[in-house]
Order: structure tokens, then sequence, then C-alpha cells
């Protein structure tokens, strides 16, 4: 086998292998459940670690996790993966563990992954809380006067604070950017309540995954296998989706343009990859089908784990230059639809009438079609599937508890950060505002004529001088009844 290259399997004694030069042109990995999917993943994955490329996948039943650890000795299955080994020429084989960090959103299987709400950014968050286009409007707004106005969205609270700031401003904000309805801002912060939920709150926040720790390469050379827990994750598909195709479009941007590598800086595997497309707007497909298509100049392969080819839209499809095509089972018209499309998706190979092999491929068997040299795609060919040295299923709590105490990123996220944002802020010139009007009821209530009441000692003068006023005049008028009856008595 060549160094520069990850042995996938063997056709009829010809070792099929993958090119570490062609693997960020993206590939397909297929087939209906229990076909050996999830070890061809484990198999790729152990090649692009020994050869010193991070690799990034998600853990969606929890049997992946063995990555970590050599492969069991136990009777029955080292007599099968001996024997599979040999079948395919692999005469070096032996039982290895692999550099693995395990991350998880909620943080109990791994360390936990954050991003903050502004890294996430209005389409993807629309996306995640499936808004209809008259509030996505309304949050792109609401990012719109975030930016504005300095204020920093971290977290969900944040988000909320801002939402509940645009609600009240509504009629301000509509005639400077367009119809903004105190209506459209309560329901995004119901869906909000709704991601907090599910455990939404957790992924938002700091310290922010930083995307270098997932290139990182261990002391002997050999690439970090990052696996990210989503048993649990798979309860919120929507998240499961969005965080991924996040965490895509920040490599897409962070990276720099590199060109055509001798071999990829990073493999990431999309696991249950139908979630990801599943009722996607159109304006979204377009953003996954630019970032696939863009990403390989960035040093990044895209690999793709789903069921059936037929969950990949064309456009992207069409970026996926190397597929392992495992059994397809074809039962109904529209499964006989998908298996024609599966086949017709290959280079043909006179030898292989793929269209009846594919639903009899035996479990460690697949149809694989790989670029070469010049970049095109070889005949595709009938391959038994190699072994990985890694154990076959998922870890004790206990072996997964040491490693990541062990991890070199072990503290790092562990605790949140809580720094000021948009809700501190907004709360702050809530209390600001409502403290001025306080003071300006107290110091200047309306009167019936509108005008400044007066101070209490401006009512005790005045209320002293109408008595004084009303003796004055009291008594004048005293002195004047006393004398004209002091004189109609005299004139008597």
């Amino acid at each position: 086998m060549a160094s520069d290259a990850i042995l996938i399997g063997a056709a009829q004694g010809r070792a099929q292998q993958l090119l570490l030069s062609r693997a960020n042109r993206h590939g397909l990995i297929a087939g209906a459940t229990g076909t050996g999917k999830t070890v061809t993943l484990q198999r790729l994955a152990e090649g692009f670690s020994a050869a010193g490329v991070p690799v990034f996948l998600a853990d969606v039943k929890g049997d992946l996790a063995g990555i970590a650890m050599p492969g069991s000795s136990q009777a029955a299955t080292h007599a099968a993966l001996t024997a599979r080994a040999a079948e395919v020429g692999l005469a070096d084989f032996s039982y290895a563990g692999n550099p693995v960090t395990f991350w998880d959103l909620y943080g109990r299987q791994g360390h936990p992954v954050r991003t903050t709400v502004s890294e996430m950014g209005p389409l993807l968050l629309a996306r995640l809380l499936d808004l209809n286009e008259t509030q996505e409007g309304v949050l792109a707004i609401a990012f719109r006067v975030a930016d504005e106005q300095g204020l920093l969205l971290l977290n969900l609270e944040d988000l909320q604070a801002l939402l509940a700031y645009v609600g009240e401003n509504a009629a301000a904000l509509t005639t400077r950017y367009g119809n903004v309805t105190k209506a459209s801002a309560g329901a995004i912060q119901r869906q909000l309540l709704q991601l907090e939920a599910q455990g939404g709150d957790l992924f938002f926040g700091e310290p922010a995954l930083a995307i270098a720790d997932l290139l990182a390469i261990d002391e002997s050379g050999r690439g970090m296998i990052n696996l990210l827990a989503a048993d649990r994750l798979m309860t919120s598909p929507k998240l499961y989706a969005t965080f991924l195709l996040w965490l895509l479009s920040e490599l897409f941007e962070d990276l720099p343009e590199v060109g055509d590598l001798a071999r990829p800086k990073l493999v990431f595997f999309f696991d249950e990859a139908h979630l990801l497309f599943d009722d996607a707007p159109k304006g979204l497909l377009d953003t996954i089908e630019q970032v696939v298509r863009l990403i390989r100049s960035k040093g990044v392969g895209v690999y793709f784990v789903t069921q059936n080819p037929a969950d990949i839209p064309d456009a992207v499809a069409a970026q996926l230059g190397n597929r392992i095509q495992h059994a397809l089972r074809a039962f109904t018209p529209k499964e006989q639809k998908a298996l024609k499309a599966a086949a017709d998706g290959f280079r043909p190979n006179p030898a292989i009438d793929v269209a009846a092999v594919l639903p009899a491929l035996k479990v460690g068997e697949a149809l694989v079609s790989t670029l070469d040299s010049e970049g095109a795609p070889s005949p595709v060919e009938r391959t038994l599937i190699a072994p990985p040295g890694s154990r076959l299923g998922p870890l004790e709590d206990r072996e997964r508890a040491l490693l990541i105490a062990a991890s070199p990123l072990a503290g790092r996220y562990q605790e949140p950060i809580d720094r000021e944002s948009a809700g501190e802020i907004l709360s702050a010139r809530a209390e600001a505002a409502a403290e001025a009007a306080a003071r300006a009821k107290a110091d200047a209530r309306p009167t019936r004529q509108g005008r400044a009441s007066p101070s209490f000692q401006d009512e005790m003068v005045r209320e002293v001088g109408k008595a004084v006023k009303r003796q004055v005049v009291n008594r004048i008028a005293g002195s004047l009844v006393r004398g004209l009856l002091g004189g109609l008595f005299k004139g008597r």
C-alpha cells in the first residue's frame, strides 16, 4: 500500500485506496442500516489520523468511541478480524487505539462545545428556530441593531433581551429598517424558549470553541480524532445539523486558501447527513453548496454519511468524488428508483452490473470508486472493507472519564464565562430610564393647567399669604362696617 494513501479494502486481490492528495475532493459513505457504514467510517478515520490528518466526526449511536482504544482480542472477534485482514492483504494488521478528543454540546461526555449567538448569525439561527420569512427578517434587523449599538450577543439571554428591546421599539425601528412588529419579536422569543428547553442554552456562550483545537497533532505526529457525542443531540436534529453547518462555515471563514495539498488539513465526517438538508430553504441549500464547493481549497475534506445517496441534493452530490456505497434495499418503487440513481452515480465497470450487485452486497462489502492521481473517478469495484485496528463498540464510562481528564484541553472549556453583553447593557439602560422617569415624575407632576406644580415650601408660603390676606381684608371690612353703622346711629 502506498504511504500517501489509505487502504479501504481489496477487490479480487487488488487494493482499493483513497489517495490523500485527493481526499479534499470530498466523499460519500452510504448504505442501509446494518451494512457496515460505521466500520468503514472508523477505518477511514484511523487511516487519516495515522497519516497526520486531524478528523472531526459525530458519534450518533454512541458506538464510535471505541476508536480511542485497541481492538478486542476476544476469540471470535479476533478470528473474524484477522481473517478479513488477511483476505484484503493487510499484512501488518495489529490492534491500536487512536488519539481522541471528546466533545459534547451538553458537556457530559466530553469537553463542552460553545459558540456565541453573534458567531452563529441570523441565517443559521432562523433555520434552527424554524422561523418564517417575516420572523427571519425581524431577526436580521435585531442583529443589525446589535451591531450598530455595540451590543455583544453571547448567549440566549442576550438575544431574548435584544428581542424584547426590538418589540418595545417596533414603531421607531419600522421607520428606519422596515416592518417590525411586536408580535414577530414575541414569536421568536417563544421559539428561543423551546430551544433553551432542548439544551440550546448550554451551546451558546463563552468560552467559544477555538478552531485551532480541532487541528491538533499529537506528539507522535498522528492527527487528533475529534469525536462529538451526538447520541443525545440527535433528539434535537435541527440543533445537530445547524451546529455542524456552523462548524463548516467557521472552518471556511477561518482557514487560509492553500489549494491542493499532499494531504488535507482536516477531514470532516457528517453522519446522518440527511438532517442537514431536510426542510432546508433554498438560500440555506445554496450556502451549503457554496461551502462544500469552496472549502476544499482550504484543505478540508467533507464526507457525508447517510443511508441513501438520494438524501444528498444533486448540486452537493456532484462535488463528492470519493464514493463508498454499501448495500441498498429496494422493495418499493421509490427505493428501486433510488437504487438506480445510486448505480448511475458510479463510473461504469463492464465486469459489474451495479444495479444488480447493490442489493446483494454482504455486510462489510461495498462498491468503491475513488479519484485517481489525475482527479478522475476510478471504475467502480466490489470491495471487501479492511478492518480497523481499534475497538468496535462503545467505551465504558470509566474509560471515557479517564481519557477526558488526561486530554490537553482538560479545564479549558469546562467553566462558562459570563462577561458584560447585550443582556446586562439593555437591563442597565432600562433601569436607568425607569429611575430617570421616577425622578422626573417626583420633581415635575403635571397640574390641570399643564404647568409644573409648586414645591412644598412654595405651597406653605402661598397658604400663609392667603391667611394673612384674609385677615387684613376682614379687618378692613370690619372697620368699614363699624364706621358705617356708627354714622347711622349718630344720625338718629
